[in-house]
């Protein structure tokens, strides 16, 4: 069985409560929950979300010596700051779909370059947390 691994970095914690106009009304609980529903048949998920980048990194490295399947990430913030997550991304070896469930094209400039899709198959944006379980069956069919 394939292990996905899904990662949520800054602020991700508080969705559902942070400008639900944004990012929805759904809980980060509650995303989980449904993905665990929708896929728990067809592979183990693997949860992870902090506010803390070194937190995040360490986390990346260990799923990458543990060799899972795949990794679905929304770096938030992140995205658009950090070298050194791109750096460890790029170095892990995974198979990384990058996730936002805004459309970054939609929003401030600043939003609209990610230092992290290099390391991607591939980028879903602007599909809600839909992007989420588009990014596991994917993962999951490779």
């Amino acid at each position: 069985m394939k292990t996905i691994a899904i990662l949520n970095g800054p602020n991700l914690d508080r969705l559902g409560k942070r400008e639900p106009e944004v990012y929805g009304r759904t809980t980060l609980a509650d995303l989980e929950a449904a993905l665990r529903a929708e896929f728990s048949a067809r592979g183990t998920l693997d949860f992870f979300q902090s506010n803390h980048e070194g937190a995040i990194i360490d986390r990346i490295s260990a799923w990458a010596d543990a060799r899972i399947s795949g990794l679905v990430i929304n770096p938030g913030g992140l995205t658009h700051t950090s070298v050194a997550l791109r750096d460890s991304l790029l170095g892990s070896g995974l198979t990384i779909v990058e996730v936002h469930i805004s459309n970054v094209y939609r929003r401030e400039d600043f939003r609209q370059r990610s230092l992290t899709a290099a390391a991607s198959v591939g980028v879903i944006t602007g599909l809600g947390i839909e992007g989420y379980f588009a990014a596991v069956r994917y993962l999951l069919s490779r």
